[in-house]
């Protein structure tokens, strides 16, 4: 049918119906969108009025999938990264190792821009979602007008060295993760059962950001990363990781459009910002991503099972998110996308700064919601954002809320001695409870944050003094 109508537009236009448009074919329709998104505008035109021309920003083009390839509506865009950016891709902080991966140069305009399902997309896509992750938490503690640098774990004053992307690191293997010892972000791909086409866990955003999380909460909590610390600990680094992709798509305005547009601006609605990883969710049979943020699991339901514990306070924040936004939003004053985007980013700053402020081990969920009350008290904010803060984590059974609290406090400003009076936690690990990653992702798993090597050496040094006893007895 179709062959008879491009037939009839070509030798006889004249019996086609008044006012007919041709509809392109699907396959053709999304050759178009990749070809023109590897178009190049042409170099802007500087001033000729005399005046002295201002320089070219430094900064590349890329493009990049803005969600997981599955999530067809947000599809591939161009995004703007600004800074000295070079071959590779690779910065003075990020550096793509890709084996098997030539190097990627920048084009003439000096902008990385490949066609989409290559090993070339691959190593730039992955490494624009690793810098956009990097300077937007470096921007939530900007002070005075400067970006504040975060370290990677290995960081000090002698030894700057940056954090090794590899975008194709783990062939045939269903994960990814984040290595201090290798000092690298590795990233794998696999055929799914009953699948014809391998999948690459570092094309999707979700997966990226949220394994960068780690690598930038190991560098300001390293000890938190290790596998002898109470289960929620272990459950605050999983939910960084979520977070992290939460947050990264709220910081795109074009990201907060869509949101806003797909759940008519109920943030509660059916929405891939709550779904992480949906295309790998889908690889494992499962009908949403890996997790889901919009959830309502309580501490109880976890146990120690630090995949299940680090939803609860994803869940948390999620709902702190909705709280907020709804709260205000005022549709006739102010854009629901640019509001949505102005909420993500104060909640971004709000969650790092309270994890920062936390023990440096065996941190609690109650540790953290403490910080958070805090800090949105000193940051001058509503009363209602304290109480959707102590509201959304005494659900969860995190912590134990005042029976009546006074107007005082429901401002987040009660004091005791000039300090901020803590609620208590309500369900609480354990004493010596071990953590439970089996369902983790593979940074969790990582045999480096076990420290394995104790049980080794002790099994070791007990072959030592075996051996030393039987040399005795035999003369040897």
């Amino acid at each position: 049918m179709e062959s008879d109508v491009i037939e009839t537009v070509l030798t006889q236009p004249n019996r086609l119906p008044v006012g007919y448009v041709p509809t392109p074919s699907a396959p053709y329709r999304v050759h178009r969108k990749a070809a023109q998104a590897t178009l190049q505008p042409g170099r802007p035109g500087r001033s000729t009025n005399g005046l002295a021309a201002a320089p070219f920003p430094a900064g590349s083009r890329v493009l990049i999938w803005k969600q997981d390839p599955s999530v067809t509506e947000m599809g591939t865009r161009k995004t703007f990264l600004p800074g000295v950016i070079l071959e590779g891709p690779r910065d003075a902080r990020i550096a793509s190792g890709a084996p098997g991966i030539s190097p990627v140069s920048p084009n003439t305009f000096g902008d990385f821009i490949m066609q989409p399902n290559t090993d070339q997309f691959d190593a730039v896509h992955t490494f624009a979602v690793v810098r956009q992750t990097l300077t937007m938490y470096q921007r939530a503690l900007a002070t005075g007008g400067d970006a504040a640098p975060l370290p990677w774990q290995w960081n000090s004053a002698s030894n700057t060295n940056p954090l090794q992307v590899f975008p194709h690191g783990l062939p045939d293997v269903m994960n990814a993760y984040y290595s201090r010892d290798e000092r690298a972000l590795k990233f794998g791909d696999f055929v799914p059962s009953g699948a014809s086409e391998r999948m690459y866990t570092c094309r999707s955003f979700d997966i990226v950001a949220h394994e960068t999380g780690h690598a930038v909460l190991d560098g300001l909590k390293p000890r938190w990363l290790l596998s002898n610390n109470p289960p929620q600990t272990g459950g605050l680094h999983e939910s960084f990781g979520d977070l992290t992709a939460i947050f990264l798509t709220l910081s795109q305005l074009d990201q907060t459009e869509a949101v806003i547009a797909q759940t008519k601006a109920d943030l509660h609605d059916k929405t891939f910002l709550a779904d992480m990883a949906e295309q790998f969710g889908l690889a494992l049979g499962r009908p949403n991503g890996l997790r889901n943020a919009d959830n309502d699991l309580k501490l109880s339901d976890a146990g120690n099972e630090v995949h299940a514990i680090s939803q609860v306070f994803t869940g948390a924040i999620y709902d702190i998110l909705a709280d907020m936004f709804a709260h205000e939003r005022h549709p006739g004053l102010e854009d629901d996308a640019a509001l949505l985007h102005r909420v993500g980013e104060y909640l971004c700053g709000l969650v790092l700064r309270a994890l920062m402020a936390a023990p440096d081990h065996k941190a609690t969920y109650a540790h953290v919601v403490n910080q958070m009350l805090r800090i949105v008290a000193e940051d001058g904010k509503p009363a209602e954002y304290a109480g959707f803060i102590r509201e959304r984590f005494t659900v969860r059974e995190v912590v134990i809320a005042p029976a009546h609290p006074p107007a005082a406090e429901a401002a987040g400003a009660q004091q005791a001695n000039g300090e901020m009076a803590e609620l208590a936690p309500a369900v609480e690990d354990l004493p010596g409870a071990p953590q439970d990653r089996r369902a983790c992702c593979g940074t969790m798993n990582n045999a480096q944050y076990f420290e394995l090597e104790d049980a080794l050496d002790q099994e070791r040094a007990e072959l030592a003094r075996w051996c030393q006893g039987y040399a005795a007895r035999n003369g040897a």
